[in-house]
């Protein structure tokens, strides 16, 4: 007999795990969280979950209550005998810290992964990280899963001939050849060098964008500063349209204002993290059917690699 799924979610990912529970065909469970009057957080969970298979869904975007709630609450389904606690980090807050990139930094990526496991996780399931190796920090199971599930069939849907995917950066180069695979098309680079982070010093396009319906391909954006300036120089460079798809819209600072001027004709994103503002030239994709689905499987035991494309 397997054991209950109950789903629940942290304040910052409520509004994505009620459309992941709409889809999974189960209420979401009820959180108190109290906070004492110097900000101190506690979390108490509303019903009994003995026994139970436990989701928690929070994104770790700023500010860091959000991750230390998340902390709690895997803390408190451990304390409160859940058969099992899955971590759902739909977005992985201090992934861009996967390394030592020079002397005397942290690693906050792995410093994430250190408090969850002491926290008492038993499995983790997150969407697009900013470096796969990621993964490798955790010594136990975890389900890495790819928004192409849900970006290439908008991209299919716009029927665009002359179609090329592009990376707005070298690093970017294996994910964009992953769209382009599946899609069939060309790719193009677009080198970046950076004077420090989220400056951009120079950039220059290698591939020929003339002529061609052009999508930027990344896992995140955040002031836009790369996303904007790529669309702008691959449209300077000939390209007939320029769009960009990030699953995670940090979206900090700047951002709206470089997405609006800039000659993009949409930034396509994901809700792994929530919008701090509407606007015409944003459009949102829902990823709360892909982790329905993910939900089901590992409940079930079943491979959760089926829901790739």
């Amino acid at each position: 007999m397997s054991s209950p799924i109950k789903i629940f979610s942290g304040s910052a990912s409520r509004y994505l795990a009620e459309k992941v529970s709409d889809f999974f065909g189960s209420p979401l469970g009820e959180v108190d969280l109290l906070k004492f009057s110097d900000g101190e957080m506690q979390v108490h969970y509303k019903e009994s979950i003995r026994g139970s298979d436990i989701f928690i869904v929070q994104s770790t975007f700023p500010p860091a209550d959000n991750l230390m709630e998340l902390l709690l609450l895997v803390d408190a389904a451990k304390r409160a005998s859940a058969n099992q606690v899955i971590v759902v980090m739909p977005y992985y807050g201090y992934a861009r810290q996967d390394r030592k990139f020079k002397a005397r930094v942290s690693i906050g990526a792995k410093l994430v992964a250190n408090v969850l496991v002491a926290a008492g996780a038993d499995r983790i399931v997150t969407m697009d990280l900013h470096a796969g190796q990621i993964q490798g920090f955790f010594d136990l199971p975890f389900d890495h899963l790819d928004a192409t599930a849900v970006f290439v069939p908008y991209l299919k849907s716009l029927k665009l001939d002359n179609l090329v995917i592009a990376s707005p950066d070298i690093g970017g180069s294996a994910r964009a050849r992953k769209y382009a695979d599946f899609l069939g098309s060309d790719l193009i680079i677009v080198d970046k060098q950076r004077v420090r982070p989220n400056e951009v010093a120079s950039m220059q396009v290698i591939g020929d964008p003339k002529g061609k319906n052009v999508i930027l391909v990344d896992d995140l954006v955040d002031t836009a500063g790369t996303i904007s300036k790529a669309g702008d120089m691959l449209m300077e460079e000939g390209a007939l349209s320029v769009r960009a798809m990030a699953t995670h819209p940090i979206l900090s600072g700047p951002a709206y204002e470089r997405i609006i001027q800039s000659q993009l004709l949409e930034l396509v994103v994901t809700d792994t993290i929530p919008l701090k503002q509407q606007h015409e030239k944003i459009r949102v994709l829902s990823v709360a059917p892909l982790f329905a689905k993910c939900f089901r499987k590992i409940h079930n035991f079943e491979s959760v690699s089926s829901l790739f494309l």
